[in-house]
């Protein structure tokens, strides 16, 4: 296969190079649309040719070039050629490139604008490059035009064979398909060009599985290409499929993969007995329900196609049997239904059948998925099973008995006549790990796996004891295994220990008591020795000691512990069995220094606990103070809401009483006394506009008091006096949103209403009574009060 691969890239090369000479010859006289590209271009004269062309500068105007890639010939490859009309007499210009790969893989000479391929090239590298062509003074490096772009394409070559990249493949496909059936498909990817020529384009062709299979040349599906393929005879098939390019013509690549189809079952085949006839003898002391017998009918397919049904069709009038399917082995269990009587009927002829589910077959399947047979059932006269020479066996091993050690015998004989030889089984029922076994001939018991004493102390197994001539006699006995012991465990603490020491605990203090224990247990019991590891052995802080019972006392050396020194200290203690050998471990003692009381009880092992008070912990504190920060907040709450709720709306004075009364102790100099009080503010409603802020909201914003709206000194009417002040309270921001009292202290001009005031009116005070103003309510008391003490001291 190899040297046929190199032929075939040999003849790509050859056909190749051809191609490439070619272009090459026609590169070398093709101006502009091949290899060769100028800058001079000419100039018609619009007046039909009766001047002469002039030759003119324009831009360049480049075309593409083409390289072969692959090509490994021992000179650079021409490409192309770069010409200018500047390249004419004595003048001195040379060519300039740059761009992708100039310099490095294209080279310029720059007297004669050859551009030359230095290196091997790859189209599926790099499919095409991208320079730029510039003529420049030779002397000076002067660009003489300006740079034009062009474009250097690699041309393809056959030069990559097809691959499948998802291979090897697996499909499955059910058996006896028809001709025809799709299995699979498979892809073959080509590097190559798919534009130019064949060199991607791909045939598929089938080189082994034939005659079993074929493949279609352009969509590469796999199909069934034979009838009547079993699985039966065979399951699993290799194909090796092969992709082509160059359309499969000679001179192409190919490349190959493998595809493994596997036949699934289907149920095409008839349950079968292994024979015809089957025989069995059962004691006629068979409990019911136990197993005659077994009878098996084959079946070539698998899994569900297989499972069989067995029924007794003929010989069981009574139904003194019955026999059911064993869904692991697809066995058929005789089984008793009724007692049997060996002095009644000895004998049991029955025709047994075993039938399989519908074929997938149908009609076509050559007769029905069944198959019968004969069961002959001769019924024995009662045995007695044989005897253990005792019922209970105990035994013992060392949990360190290599395996197959003889551990124990036990002994069983029949005691009929005849005297059967006796097997001996181990019931795996009580032996699930499989740890020892038993001859079946002289009923030896060895060891089957390695044992343990700490995992388990006592093995209970049964043996059973089996007639050779009779089966179904079968006695057991109970062997009680116990598993002595070895030294093969250290001792360890008893527990994690973690002491606490007190700062000011005393010197020979004891810290903690420490006791071992050991999984191990030796006759003669347990007895441990504690010594500290040997760099612990002259340690200043801590010493132990042997309380004789098996513990020992850690004690402190000196009491100058301090938790800021050292917080927690760490004492690694050996502890050694006495067993043979012995055994010994390092366990390690956390001690924490602590802050105790002076009754020694442990308060605080944490440093920072040290600077709080003594019994207090950071939390215990934390806790108080927030209790306590709560407390006032509620208290403060309280006097706020109390006092709130005490304050007028307005803030005025106390003896204001709303109705804007004016109360004052003194007579006055009369009308023309304006010291005392200004009665303009009662004449001119203009004058009042004072802001009265409320207690009982706070606006969100301070806004200035409202301006009132001024009216002529001679126009005001208390009607629209009124509606002023109801539309500023309307509009106020800060008004509550709820109905108040709007207090006005003017009663206006010209009111019908008289005067409270004494001073204007024409009675005397002796002709009125004022006891009326008590009934107004409390505002009107005090007023009421005032005008009784005037009468009563006139009165005296």
């Amino acid at each position: 296969m190899w040297r046929k691969s190199e032929e075939m890239l040999k003849d790509a090369r050859l056909s190749s190079l051809l191609v490439w000479i070619t272009l090459l010859c026609y590169a070398s006289t093709t101006p502009i649309g091949g290899a060769d590209t100028t800058a001079i271009a000419d100039t018609a004269d619009p007046g039909e040719g009766q001047r002469p062309l002039n030759r003119a500068k324009r831009g360049w105007v480049w075309n593409q070039m083409f390289v072969l890639e692959e090509f490994s010939g021992p000179d650079p490859i021409l490409v192309g050629r770069l010409h200018t009309d500047l390249d004419v007499g004595g003048k001195r210009i040379k060519y300039v490139l740059a761009g992708e790969g100039a310099g490095t893989i294209f080279a310029i000479n720059e007297l004669t604008g050859d551009i030359h391929a230095m290196k091997r090239l790859d189209r599926e590298e790099k499919a095409e490059y991208t320079l730029t062509a510039q003529v420049v003074n030779a002397d000076t490096d002067q660009p003489l035009e300006p740079p034009s772009e062009f474009i250097i394409k690699v041309q393809d070559i056959n030069d990559n064979p097809p691959q499948f990249i998802q291979g090897p493949y697996r499909a499955s496909v059910a058996e006896m398909s028809a001709v025809g059936t799709p299995v699979t498909r498979v892809t073959a990817t080509d590097a190559d060009d798919p534009v130019y020529g064949n060199s991607a384009k791909l045939v598929y062709s089938i080189l082994e599985g034939q005659p079993y299979f074929s493949v279609e040349p352009n969509s590469a599906t796999i199909k069934i290409a034979l009838h009547g393929m079993d699985r039966e005879m065979r399951e699993e098939y290799l194909v090796v499929i092969q992709a082509k390019d160059m359309g499969g013509h000679m001179g192409g690549l190919s490349g190959t993969t493998t595809v493994t189809v596997t036949l699934t079952d289907i149920n095409d085949n008839p349950p079968k007995f292994s024979k015809n006839l089957y025989e069995f003898v059962i004691p006629e002391n068979l409990p019911i329900g136990q197993m005659g017998g077994k009878v098996k009918a084959n079946d070539r397919d698998v899994g569900e196609n297989a499972r069989s049904t067995y029924n007794i069709i003929e010989g069981d009038e009574q139904g003194v049997f019955e026999i059911v399917t064993d869904l692991q082995t697809q066995e058929g269990i005789l089984r008793l239904k009724k007692v049997l009587d060996f002095e009644s009927r000895r004998s049991y002829t029955l025709k047994v059948e075993a039938a399989n589910v519908e074929s997938d077959l149908g009609g076509s399947a050559g007769g029905p998925f069944k198959d019968t047979a004969t069961v002959k059932i001769v019924v024995e006269d009662a045995d007695e099973p044989p005897v253990f020479v005792k019922p209970f066996y105990t035994l013992e091993v060392n949990e360190n008995a290599p395996v197959n050690t003889v551990i124990g015998t036990v002994a069983a004989r029949d005691p009929d006549s005849s005297g059967s030889q006796v097997r001996y089984f181990i019931d795996r029922h009580t032996d699930l790990e499989r740890q020892f076994n038993i001859n079946v001939d002289d009923g030896k018991i060895t060891l089957a796996k390695p044992l343990d004493r700490e995992t388990d102390l006592w093995h209970n197994i049964t043996v059973t004891a089996t007639e050779v001539r009779n089966h179904s006699q079968i006695s057991r006995a109970v062997v009680a295994i116990r598993v002595m012991d070895i030294n093969d465990n250290a001792p360890e603490f008893a527990t994690e220990y973690e002491a606490f020491l007190c700062e000011n605990g005393k010197p020979g203090q004891v810290i903690q008591t420490v006791s071992a224990v050991d999984k191990d247990d030796p006759i003669q019991g347990h007895y441990f020795e504690y010594r500290l590891v040997p760099e612990m052995l002259n340690n200043p802080n801590f010493t132990i000691k042997n309380n004789q019972d098996n513990s020992i006392s850690v004690l402190a050396k000196h009491d100058t512990f301090r938790r800021q020194k050292q917080e927690m200290y760490f004492l690694p203690i050996v502890v050694t069995d006495n067993g043979n050998p012995p055994m010994s471990s390092t366990n390690t003692l956390t001690i924490r220094v602590c802050g105790c009381s002076k009754d020694g009880i442990v308060q605080s092992c944490n440093v920072e606990a040290y600077v709080l008070p003594i019994g207090l912990s950071m939390g215990a504190l934390i806790a108080i103070l927030a209790c306590i920060v709560l407390l006032l907040v509620i208290v403060v709450l309280f006097v706020t809401l109390r006092r709130h709720k005490n304050e007028p709306l307005i803030i005025k004075d106390d003896e204001d009483v709303r109705e804007n009364i004016i109360r004052y102790d003194d007579e006055g100099g009369g009308e023309e006394d304006t010291e005392a009080f200004d009665i303009a503010t009662l004449q001119n409603p203009d004058g009042v506009n004072g802001y009265l802020p409320r207690k009982d909201i706070k606006p969100d914003l301070q806004f200035m008091p409202r301006a009132g709206h001024h009216s002529g000194p001679n126009g005001v009417d208390v009607d629209e006096f009124i509606n002023v002040r109801l539309h500023e309270a309307d509009n106020d921001p800060t008004a509550p949103p709820y109905d108040s009292i709007q207090i006005y202290g003017y009663e206006g001009r010209g009111s019908i209403a008289g005067s409270l005031s004494s001073l204007e009116t024409a009675s005397s005070d002796s002709d009125q009574n004022y006891d009326y103003l008590r009934e107004w309510g409390p505002r009107f008391r005090r007023l009421g009060e005032l005008y009784s003490v005037g009468e009563s001291d006139r009165e005296t």
